[in-house]
């Protein structure tokens, strides 16, 4: 199939520390506009040929892709990285694989842009509609997870959008070798090189540039990192922003909950990856249920080899249990480390939440449906699981094949942001000559 669209320019040169970056930048920045322009009005079928290609160069250049990233990880060890940060950094065959097939499922998504939201007609005869389109340009400044690279670049691309990939000092030579991938999708669908952009420079200028919006380039900014970095672009950035600042995670096990399921879903929501924002950082025990749950779920996070911070009734369980301060309440640990509370129902649990949550991942776990449905609603998160471990807060796993970030916010997108949530929309109106008296 001959395909309209030509490819723009030659990918830029790569940068470390030196040149004007002000300069560097404001070129992406045009240049993504441009490659804008020509996604919004690419046809979905050559969208799907570059995902395609795309996930197919990713898997053709694993070794390339793992050698890289085996520089990052051994760079980020030698500066003294802690072992989650390294889990968030280090790829290996099956992550690579799966990145990969994340590209794929997002291919077969639906094509939002040109959807019809909702229509309507009005008493002179307007008939009006609320179509979907994309947004633009996203800038996306992340920090240790390289597979981002390639989650960004595929839904911005599906939607229609061009993206700035601003990727961490950490995972530069890796994200590269991703990104030299996504240029080979996009070449081979004949989609311009600049709607998929990495910028080439570990100079932290860069960043502010990207929150100074690149005279106008960038439309919405997405940060993927620690809180340092979410915080900065929070305050900084003169255009919106879909972020989380912390994800301080809870498991509620209810009075009504069953002992084995909520020991299965704790040591999971926990321990599977400790780094991951959806991972639970507080356990709360239900009154009703503790002289029977507390200890066992206490002891087998211990045993596993997590620190439990408790307060007073948690920390006669153990000896091992640490008494937890007032800030540990509302901290994000990001490592084996979880603060427990004992707390009267699921009222206590919603009024802790509501006092040290960060809305954005927080389940409950009891077999009683009245408990749950309060829980669900009244918890203001933007994912409330029932009877579900915390770690299913991943774009992928709602089957949006991947995520450009999880928002907290409440405007636009909150939640995992996939492809449908990097559309925005306008109305088209259709008349047959009307005008207003």
């Amino acid at each position: 199939m001959t395909y309209g669209c030509q490819i723009v320019t030659a990918p830029l040169k790569t940068v470390d520390n030196s040149g004007d970056i002000g300069v560097i930048m404001g070129d992406i920045g045009r240049r993504a506009k441009a490659a804008a322009r020509v996604m919004a009005l690419a046809p979905e079928e050559q969208k799907d040929a570059a995902l395609a290609a795309m996930a197919a160069a990713i898997r053709n250049a694993a070794g390339e892709i793992l050698d890289a990233n085996t520089d990052d990880v051994a760079e980020a060890k030698t500066g003294g990285a802690t072992a989650a940060f390294v889990d968030r950094l280090q790829l290996d065959e099956r992550r690579v694989a799966a990145m990969a097939d994340g590209v794929g499922v997002v291919r077969a998504l639906p094509d939002p842009v040109g959807t019809v939201i909702d229509s309507w007609t009005r008493p002179n005869g307007l008939r009006i509609e609320r179509v979907r389109v994309p947004l633009g340009v996203i800038g996306v400044i992340y920090e240790s997870r390289p597979n981002v690279t390639a989650d960004a670049g595929a839904l911005a691309l599906k939607a229609g959008n061009a993206v700035i990939l601003r990727g961490g000092s950490e995972s530069f030579r890796s994200a590269r070798a991703i990104h030299r991938a996504l240029s080979a999708g996009l070449a081979a669908a004949g989609l311009p090189h600049d709607a998929i952009a990495l910028v080439p420079t570990r100079d932290r200028a860069a960043v502010g540039e990207m929150l100074r919006g690149l005279d106008g380039a960038i439309d919405v900014l997405v940060p993927r990192g620690g809180k340092g970095l979410v915080a900065r672009v929070q305050a900084e950035a003169h255009v919106p922003v879909f972020a989380h600042l912390d994800g301080n995670c809870h498991i509620y096990v209810d009075g009504a909950a069953e002992l084995a399921m909520a020991k299965t879903i704790l040591l999971n929501a926990k321990l599977r990856r400790t780094g991951v924002c959806g991972a639970a950082e507080t356990l709360l025990v239900d009154r009703a249920c503790a002289a029977t749950h507390l200890a066992p779920l206490v002891v087998m996070l211990l045993d596993a080899g997590c620190e439990v911070r408790g307060d007073p009734e948690t920390r006669k369980i153990d000896p091992r249990v640490k008494p937890a301060s007032e800030s540990d309440w509302s901290t994000e640990y990001l490592d084996a480390i979880i603060a427990a509370k004992v707390v009267d129902g699921v009222d206590g649990a919603i009024a802790h939440i509501e006092g040290h949550g960060s809305h954005h991942t927080d389940a409950i776990v009891t077999q009683n449906r009245a408990a749950a449905d309060k829980f669900l609603t009244n918890v203001d998160s933007a994912i409330v699981l029932h009877n579900a471990s915390t770690q299913f807060a991943d774009g992928g796993e709602f089957g949006f094949g991947a995520e450009i970030g999880i928002a907290t916010g409440r405007l636009h997108a909150r939640g995992p942001v996939g492809v449908e949530q990097l559309t925005t929309f306008k109305y088209r109106i259709h008349g047959s000559g009307q005008i207003r008296p």
